[in-house]
């Protein structure tokens, strides 16, 4: 089927996830599988916005240091981040450099915040944008959309609420990595055993 390949594993996946032991572990641990925690979510945020422009096997390369980087992405530490942890940020090579993209992530930690303070939760926010009804599992990647109108719904209840770099495409990406929808191919294992599974 097209877009799907096989490991020397003997693992069938899709074909983006071939190549590098990272990312057939990220493919076939985390992507597409639900996560509910506002922490791991605003992770999801900012790696998004991040890999705008660039690989992700790059981002998940880097990963261990942006956890670092960003106080394993706890919020509330996140949005107290002052000038001189900008100026830290900046400085450190481990990480994308991105003067706009990390000023968006202490903004996002602030907005998510407050978001806290009247009694929301980023899991609750975002989840609100699943689609109820998945629809066939796709067969090829042309049948995979770079976005939705859910995506957009998203993006556009992120930006009111002081949300950056949140458009509909890097949310349609959120969607996907964080397992609101599947968009694994019919006949990858992990997407398969996904679609198994009983709903969280």
């Amino acid at each position: 089927m097209i877009g799907l390949t096989t490991g020397d594993d003997g693992v069938t996946r899709c074909a983006w996830a071939h190549g590098t032991a990272l990312y057939e572990r990220y493919h076939d641990e985390e992507w597409g599988r639900p996560v509910r925690d506002d922490r791991r979510l605003f992770e999801r945020i900012t790696l998004e916005a991040f890999q705008s422009g660039l690989s992700w096997l790059i981002i998940l390369r880097k990963r261990p240091a942006f956890r670092e980087a960003f106080a394993d992405f706890d919020i509330a530490a996140v949005a107290e981040f002052d000038d001189d942890d900008r100026a830290r940020l900046m400085s450190d090579a481990r990480i994308v450099r991105n003067q706009a993209k990390i000023n968006a992530t202490v903004s996002n930690a602030v907005a998510a915040m407050e978001l806290r303070e009247r009694g929301g939760s980023l899991v609750d926010l975002l989840w609100s944008f699943a689609p109820s009804d998945p629809g066939p599992a796709p067969s090829s990647f042309d049948q995979v959309p770079a976005s939705t109108d859910e995506s957009g719904a998203m993006a556009a209840a992120l930006k009111q609420r002081g949300f950056r770099f949140v458009g509909p495409t890097t949310c349609y990406a959120l969607m996907q990595a964080a397992g609101m929808v599947n968009d694994h191919l019919l006949g990858c294992e992990a997407g398969d055993a996904l679609r198994s599974e009983v709903p969280v």
